[in-house]
């Protein structure tokens, strides 16, 4: 194999991405990264710290293409059409990059050290949900909560979707859109008992 001059960390994190969306959390190793790339397993050192390494840097991609998402279905809404918005986004997002997004769900509160470069990727994110949860008169812990609710909801509804967890044939867009009514039900109770 010869080298790779023009190889850099982001060709090398998307390659790992791309590697988890096509083929899954099992297929991702140094070395199968390293044969995709047409390089030596070693020249991954050089842009990153082995597979801890790796899996860091695929945690900040996917928290800032999720924030991303999560920011440009917001724009311009707010009420149950930014709620409605954000929830297809996320959906969207999960089954779009389903390797990346399940191999990178915890969050990075709960890791042995904290990674500032995804705690702020991460705070994106949250920043817009908590936007959206105060237009409905939300803040503070309560708004954390129905954030919560929101990202269960979908992530639960998602990954049984890419998962082939749902067998009866009904009309899976209409599940969805049932699931989001009855979420934005309980959010506009909320306001209107403030």
């Amino acid at each position: 194999m010869s080298p790779r001059s023009n190889l850099t960390k982001g060709i090398v994190v998307q390659a790992a991405a791309d590697l988890l969306n096509s083929e899954g959390l099992d297929a991702l190793s140094l070395n199968r990264l390293a044969e995709e790339l047409g390089i030596r397993t070693p020249s991954l050192y050089n842009h990153v710290d082995g597979l801890p390494g790796l899996m860091r840097e695929l945690s900040i991609l996917n928290a800032r293409n999720l924030a991303e998402r999560l920011s440009d279905a917001a724009i311009g809404q707010s009420g149950p059409g930014a709620v409605k918005s954000i929830m297809q986004a996320y959906r969207s997002y999960i089954k779009e990059f389903t390797g990346l997004y399940m191999s990178t769900l915890r969050a990075s509160g709960k890791q042995e050290k904290v990674d500032p470069d995804l705690q702020k990727e991460e705070a994106r994110g949250l920043k817009v949900a908590m936007a959206i949860m105060a237009s409905f008169g939300l803040e503070g812990k309560d708004a954390v909560h129905s954030v919560r609710a929101l990202r269960s909801l979908v992530h639960g509804f998602a990954t049984l979707e890419v998962s082939g967890g749902f067998g009866i044939p009904l009309d899976l867009e209409e599940s969805f859109v049932r699931l989001i009514d009855l979420f934005l039900a309980g959010l506009q109770k909320h306001k209107e008992e403030q």
